[in-house]
């Protein structure tokens, strides 16, 4: 019988550990169309998206892959006239990660942007974001995940 290979712990969940927060480590791709596990709905995902700002510079804005982010709403809350999304090929260079790794844990403790999370969340007791690595996530409190990287919540989603 072979056995379960247990996966490396990415900084994020390295980061989570070390501040008693508590979460579950996944080892999913929300990129990929796979069927994902039973017990996760595509609603539960939450994209971790990366702007600038006219008046604020970089943000970060998060909410349920199923949702579009109201470019508009988060200009609103974040005391900008306009945010608008980082290109793709810059994303790196000002978050630290790759599209699909952009995660609110290792960016606040690197970059301290300004974070919203979607108030949908606030309906949820459990969400799954990004855990700094393509194919991996952790499952955790929005609350405790806002409280950790001084996020605020907020109606930022296109209705």
């Amino acid at each position: 019988m072979s056995k379960k290979r247990k996966l490396k712990k990415t900084l994020v969940e390295q980061i989570l550990d070390k501040n008693h927060i508590s979460h579950e480590s996944l080892a999913i791709n929300a990129l990929e169309d796979k069927l994902l596990p039973s017990d996760i709905d595509r609603s539960d995902i939450y994209k971790t998206l990366a702007l600038t700002g006219d008046k604020s510079g970089p943000l970060i804005g998060i909410l349920p892959l199923t949702e579009h982010l109201s470019e508009k709403k988060l200009a609103k809350v974040s005391g900008n006239k306009k945010v608008h999304m980082i290109p793709q090929k810059d994303l790196q260079k000002t978050t630290g990660y790759i599209h699909g790794a952009n995660n609110p844990v290792g960016i606040w403790q690197t970059k301290k942007f300004p974070i919203y999370i979607d108030s949908l969340a606030l309906e949820a007791d459990k969400i799954i974001v990004s855990a700094g690595e393509l194919g991996r996530s952790v499952r955790l409190n929005p609350r405790d995940l806002a409280a950790f990287v001084h996020a605020e919540f907020a109606d930022i989603r296109e209705f």
